[in-house]
């Protein structure tokens, strides 16, 4: 068997970003959701899913959580314990991965700089690939009674920033009312500036780790300072479980449109393989010699021919790596040059 070697300019290196749906069923946009018995009991967070749990297709789609620094707004593990509670946990979980330090609260802005509360929408590892892609996220929650009136529609603004932010979470953006990545104007009384309440932003995006945190101050708003009017309790001292989480899910569901999409770096190696006129004329299948030595076809000693329908790829010890096929056998003699392109993704 013979080889030819590549050199360094026979290789070269791209990257592409791929973009997918997020939701089970490649749908865009989620409009029906559904919990189950057993996470609507959960203290600590409720898992949403596209359809009915009890149907075998059903996966969670999302989870939505609420935190509070001093433990307020569900029940504690322990009565003799003040403050020892699921959205204290929760809170200081979420704190500790974005800030990276366990002391400093979250901010969301002018109107709420050291918030108390946050809700979190952490999307299933499942659902996307590398990241969330930015300028798709686009969240209509409702009121409880329904109307258009008490209806905020959220998004990242992505599109509106000219420099990235970070935290110890990757990238983050503010969430405002508008769509697509941009902000609208706002007409609310008091509002910071386009799309934001007087509450601050309505939370932040962080893509790179599928986390989507709102403002409880800002959705608890009315509908005429940009908010939903959301109830929140901040009970310290009740023992019985009193799930915030349940109230943002019955905001989502009234208002049946979440949309978001997941974005992918692929990597690919491109390896030029390349053929010339002089090379691989001849066949080395032994059926092609005759027990005396000679070919069997003796036209193929004159005019010879071969058919490349494989491109091994070996290494310096003369291992095989990897086998490329191509679509239909290329015809290949002494007048016939190639130029194979072997495209490796990884």
């Amino acid at each position: 068997m013979s080889f030819v070697s590549l050199n360094a300019s026979d290789f070269v290196v791209s990257a592409d970003s791929i973009t997918s749906t997020l939701w089970s069923g490649n749908n865009p946009t989620l409009d029906k959701f559904f919990t189950s018995s057993i996470t609507a009991s959960n203290n600590f967070y409720l898992d949403v899913y596209q359809t009915s749990s009890v149907r075998s297709d059903a996966e969670v789609q999302f989870s939505i959580a609420y935190g509070e620094v001093a433990g307020s707004g569900s029940a504690p593990f322990n009565t003799l314990v003040t403050g020892s509670s699921p959205s204290k946990v929760t809170y200081g979980q979420y704190r500790t991965l974005v800030n990276g330090d366990e002391n400093t609260n979250f901010s969301f802005g002018t109107g709420n700089t050291n918030s108390r509360d946050i809700y979190v929408l952490n999307v299933s590892r499942a659902r996307y690939k590398e990241k969330l892609f930015t300028g798709t996220f686009n969240l209509v929650l409702s009121g409880s009674d329904g109307t258009n009136a008490a209806r905020v529609q959220l998004t990242d603004n992505s599109k509106d920033v000219t420099s990235l932010t970070y935290t110890d979470a990757g990238r983050v953006f503010d969430i405002v009312s508008g769509s697509n990545g941009s902000a609208v104007t706002s007409s609310v009384t008091g509002s910071v500036t386009a799309g934001y309440t007087p509450s601050g932003s309505y939370g932040k995006f962080l893509p790179d780790v599928g986390l989507i945190l709102l403002n409880p101050r800002a959705l608890a708003l009315s509908a005429s300072e940009g908010g939903v009017g959301l109830n929140i309790n901040n009970d310290l001292t009740d023992v019985a479980l009193v799930a915030n989480h349940s109230a943002l899910f019955q905001s989502i569901q009234l208002a049946q449109t979440f949309s978001l999409n997941s974005e992918e770096t692929i990597t690919s190696d491109y390896v030029f393989v390349r053929v010339r006129n002089s090379d691989f004329n001849y066949s080395t299948n032994p059926s092609m010699i005759s027990g005396s030595g000679e070919f069997v076809y003796s036209s193929l000693i004159n005019s010879p021919q071969t058919f490349i329908t494989t491109v091994g790829l070996y290494n310096d010890a003369n291992e095989l790596l990897s086998v490329a096929k191509l679509s239909r056998p290329l015809v290949k003699d002494f007048t016939k040059e190639a130029l194979i392109r072997v495209k490796l993704d990884f």
